[in-house]
């Protein structure tokens, strides 16, 4: 089987063979590297690939295999994680020069957890700086582009992630979903990804942009990639009091390929009837075919979701302005040179400098807008009301759930565009319309490709109750067996390295 071939197996397919003896963990691994360098000079998924690492790890898993001991379904699966997600001895940018050369003592929980199970760790993927962006052109160390359209961007800020997976560079990646940045990617690249409920996943290990929205998910080939993945890194943790003990279901046995008695809602906000263009087309159809498999449709109403959007930008930024707090030039990370004397003015400066170099432009315009917003004489002006926006914006999902099981509609309002193109924050912000209630909401939620716009991907969002997964995924893969969008591949061609090449870490 050529490499390419092998690399563009979904997750569980490749299972199967390792599973079968046909290929081995080291093969997977290797023809992985392989398209790596062939492809990543022009996509730019990777900040740093850990070869030796890998290499190592699958034939430490290939000689598991040779004494019958597996130790998951993801045991020998070559993987990738978004950069914000820390890793013992392993760099951790987050895509930001405040951490160029940031190196973690440990591992974070999911991460952990993956390692456990015998998944094989091909790098660390590029991000919006901090997380903050729907582009992947935020990031410190240079755009990702989209594999359907080198001209064109990920999504973000999971667009390293989304990317890798959509190119075969890998055959699941993690990402963070804060308002929309594991599922718009997905979207734009035609991959799956989900966010989990809040608390369903471990956030412990996770280089913090918002504490109460963050959530950690898996994006992959298919929606049962996705689920197994899920599976493995699920469940409470007690570095992580925000870890609910909800019991994890068998996400692979929920899996059927009808939703007979899956009651689907279609929000009314939405206007789906009237959206214009290519997605609405798709999503129409999408919905159409969710239907023929067994759902009953039905119309709900989310009155408040038209207010989301602008509680988002200021209770993410407040959140962001705190947690970044920390990067003072004094404990760790990136320390510019002090310029001034004296030990008062000394301390400002050395401040100053660090965080006016060390920040990038997103970034410190979301520390500005978070600062303003929980200033004396606007917090209940602002943070508070946009805290009393979010608990209706959570009540009109409550209502919803309590008549149908699913909402449905499009991940993201466009395919994705091109590179420079959305110069204006508040028309990049709008990018993340469809996705950011279900953050406020604490509910999870899915996007698989419905489409597409000529040869751009577009995506289908289903979002559950909360802990609902179980649900969402059973949905999201019967729809992907009556129909073929996640089937096709980009035809990326090689192409000579365009910039520095990943660091190199054993």
């Amino acid at each position: 089987m050529a490499d390419r071939d092998l690399c563009y197996l979904a997750l569980h397919e490749a299972r199967a063979l390792l599973d079968a003896g046909t290929v081995s963990s080291l093969a997977l691994t290797e023809a992985c590297l392989a398209r790596i360098a062939a492809v990543d000079g022009t996509l730019h998924a990777f900040l740093t690939v850990t070869a030796d690492l890998a290499r190592a790890q699958a034939q430490a898993s290939d000689a598991r295999r040779a004494t019958g001991q597996v130790l998951s379904p993801l045991d020998g699966i070559p993987m990738s994680l978004k950069d914000v997600l820390v890793t013992a001895g392993i760099r951790t940018t987050a895509g930001s020069r405040m951490l160029e050369n940031f190196v973690p003592p440990y591992n974070g929980t999911v991460v952990q957890r993956l390692l456990d199970a015998g998944a094989v760790l091909l790098g660390k993927v590029n991000q919006d700086e901090f997380a903050m962006g729907s582009s992947t052109e935020h990031s410190a160390f240079g755009p990702t582009r989209n594999p359907w359209d080198p001209a064109r961007v990920p999504g973000g800020s999971s667009g390293g992630s989304a990317a890798a997976v959509a190119a075969g560079l890998g055959y699941f990646s993690l990402g963070t979903d804060t308002g929309g940045s594991i599922r718009q990617p997905a979207a734009l690249c035609g991959v799956a990804g989900l966010k989990p409920t809040y608390g369903r996943v471990s956030r412990s290990g996770v280089i913090a942009f918002a504490s109460s929205l963050d959530q950690i998910g898996p994006l992959a080939r298919s929606t049962r990639d996705v689920a197994l993945v899920l599976q493995v890194i699920a469940g409470s943790d007690p570095l992580d009091s925000t870890a609910q003990p909800v019991p994890v279901d068998d996400y692979a046995a929920a899996l059927t390929p009808d939703l007979r008695g899956v009651r689907v809602g279609i929000p009314r906000e939405y206007g789906l009837g009237t959206l214009a263009g290519e997605v609405g087309t798709a999503v129409r159809a999408a919905i159409a075919q969710l239907e023929s498999l067994g759902a009953t449709l039905q119309e709900v109403t989310l009155p408040y979701s038209q207010y989301a959007l602008a509680a988002y930008y200021i209770i993410a930024p407040a959140e962001a302005s705190a947690n970044l707090a920390r990067y003072d030039g004094v404990k760790y990370g990136f320390r510019a040179a002090v310029t001034g004397s004296g030990a008062d003015s000394a301390g400002v400066d050395l401040m100053s400098r660090t965080r006016g170099l060390g920040f990038g432009p997103e970034v410190k315009r979301r520390i500005m807008l978070g600062t303003y917003g929980l200033s004396s004489g606007y917090y209940d002006a602002y943070y508070k009301k946009a805290q009393q926006v979010r608990t209706l914006v959570a009540q009109d999902f409550s209502r919803a759930f309590a008549e149908v099981d699913l909402v449905v509609g499009p991940t993201s309002p466009t395919v994705a565009f091109r590179v420079g193109e959305v110069d204006d924050p508040l028309q990049m912000y709008l990018m993340d319309i469809y996705t950011i209630p279900a953050n406020l909401a604490g509910i999870c939620g899915i996007s698989v490709p419905c489409g597409f716009a000529g040869d751009l991907p577009i995506g289908l969002q289903i979002l559950g109750r909360p802990f609902g997964e179980a649900t969402v995924l059973r949905a999201a893969h019967a729809y992907e067996q009556a129909t073929a969008w996640h089937l096709r591949h980009p035809a990326l061609p090689v192409l000579p390295s365009a910039r520095l090449e990943p660091l190199q870490e054993s």
